[in-house]
């Protein structure tokens, strides 16, 4: 090794510091070293091994915990080089060592945390963790601990005070930190409550309508739940929202193994009515009605037979209507159907008419709860079901829109030209009659009117005779009075 020329030696003796800095330097280079040797070299390694042995994707939260605790040595080797860097102060050696175990400490937390991520990964992951509850919200508790353990020990070693001495003046900031943690607080009972009932577990189908969502759990953590909607949109919803408001779980849909169908087909009232023997033979041939049309006959035959006499006026009788035939049939078809569950509830029933028409009502549940299948045979069902309503003799009420009332208008015009260009004979005699009835109205005004006229001449001539008579009476009165005082004259 070349030495180094005298001068510089004896420059160096002279300052002190030198030694110092070159020793510094010795001490950071090394540092590079052992950081460049463990991450680019050991870490390296352990990510390959994990790429050969380990191929699932949870194994990412391995390589970061790997990584973040190879850290851990730069600091390890500054650590002790500083005690042998000569001539530096104590005041600086203790400054570097403190920061140093600082970040060892850090690094150690965060390294943890990783781990701990690690291992809610691969719980998650296993075979059959959709019936596991799940425990993120209780790591999460665990992370908070070991950050404040981290950050009371890195506050004590900045400080070179015990922590010991930190911990005692906790006690008096006991209320602030109840405050500050006061969500942290209740979303963990929270937590610890949707664990223990069961409440939720990924992957659930839950409604809340309060927020909007509406879809698959996909996260449970210590503060929120994140919720996929249908329309791929996520809504976060805190934890502590599902003890204080009301959500739908489909779990027990999926559980039991069925969807219900409750939807009802609104029939024209207009169109019920009882069956004629025409219908009843028609109606007799499916063979899903046979046994029914029977029975029911002969219940009918039976009842009537008990009222003898009154049994002659129809309205005091039974008989077969077509919407209770209609019901009869969806219900033996939907026993018939092979992709519906007999096991759980299946009936067919009225509800209340109202200003849409008379709801009949289907309720049934599948044999699979996959919302494409599902829909797939609720639309087949319904599909068969307005398709046959014309044999029974009734229709769909449908509430008429704007190119209906232009159609029957349309119609209504076409009739009535037809009826101009080719006049019925009906309809002439109609006019015809209507034409005599007018004139005979019209001769039975006049006379009334000439009966009026005479009537009224004759009165003026009653009037005329009256004043007549009255003038004549007066003119009497006046020649007596003057013949009486000209006798008194004399």
């Amino acid at each position: 090794m070349p030495e180094l020329p005298p001068e510089l030696i004896e420059w160096m003796d002279a300052h002190d510091w030198i030694y110092t800095l070159y020793a510094i330097v010795i001490v950071l280079l090394a540092s590079w070293v052992a950081n460049f040797i463990t991450k680019r070299i050991l870490v390296r390694g352990i990510d390959k091994l994990i790429d050969s042995k380990l191929t699932r994707p949870g194994m990412l939260q391995g390589r970061a915990f790997i990584r973040r605790l190879a850290n851990v040595i730069p600091a390890l080797v500054i650590t002790f080089g500083v005690r042998l860097i000569p001539d530096m102060p104590e005041a600086a050696v203790t400054v570097v060592l403190n920061v140093a175990n600082a970040f060892i400490v850090l690094t150690l937390a965060l390294a943890l945390s990783g781990l701990l991520d690690l291992g809610n990964d691969i719980y998650s992951r296993r075979s059959g963790a959709d019936d596991v509850r799940p425990i993120k919200g209780y790591l999460q508790i665990v992370k908070i601990v070991i950050y404040l353990i981290a950050a009371l020990l890195m506050i004590a070693t900045l400080l070179d005070r015990s922590p010991l001495i930190l911990l005692s003046g906790l006690g008096a900031l006991a209320a602030v930190l109840m405050l500050v943690f006061q969500d942290t607080l209740l979303s963990l009972v929270a937590s610890i409550q949707i664990s223990s009932n069961d409440l939720i577990r990924l992957g659930d189908w839950i409604e809340m309508p309060k927020l909007n969502a509406d879809g698959d759990v996909i996260d449970i953590a210590l503060h929120t739940v994140k919720v996929q909607n249908w329309d791929k949109t996520i809504t976060t919803i805190p934890t502590k929202l599902f003890l204080s408001d009301s959500f739908k779980n489909w779990r027990g849909m999926k559980d039991a193994g069925g969807r219900r169908i409750k939807r009802s087909i609104y029939l024209d009232q207009n169109t019920v009515n009882f069956l004629s023997n025409e219908q009843k033979e028609h109606l007799t041939r499916f063979s899903l009605l046979t046994d029914y049309l029977k029975d029911k006959q002969k219940e009918i035959d039976d009842w009537n037979a008990e009222l003898k006499d009154a049994g002659e006026l129809p309205a005091n009788t039974r008989r077969i209507t077509n919407i209770g035939t209609l019901r009869a049939y969806v219900v033996n078809y939907l026993k018939a159907h092979p992709k519906l569950r007999k096991d759980m509830t299946l009936m067919v029933r009225q509800l209340s008419p109202g200003p849409e028409g008379l709801p009949l009502e289907v309720y049934c549940f599948t044999d699979t709860t996959a919302w494409v299948d599902y829909e797939g045979i609720q639309s087949d069902l319904f599909d068969h079901l307005l398709s046959i309503l014309p044999e029974f003799g009734l229709s769909v009420f449908q509430v008429p829109s704007g190119k209906d009332m232009r159609m029957s208008f349309t119609s209504l015009a076409e009739q009535q030209d037809e009826r101009r260009k080719v006049p019925d004979e009906s309809v002439l005699d109609d006019s015809a009659a209507d034409e005599g009835r007018a004139e005979a109205d019209t001769e039975d005004e006049t006379e009334q009117e000439q009966e009026k006229e005479q009537e009224k001449k004759t009165k003026q001539k009653t009037v005329k005779k009256s004043s007549v008579r009255q003038k004549k009476t007066q003119s009497d009165e006046r020649e007596e009075d003057d013949s009486g005082s000209e006798s008194g004259d004399n």
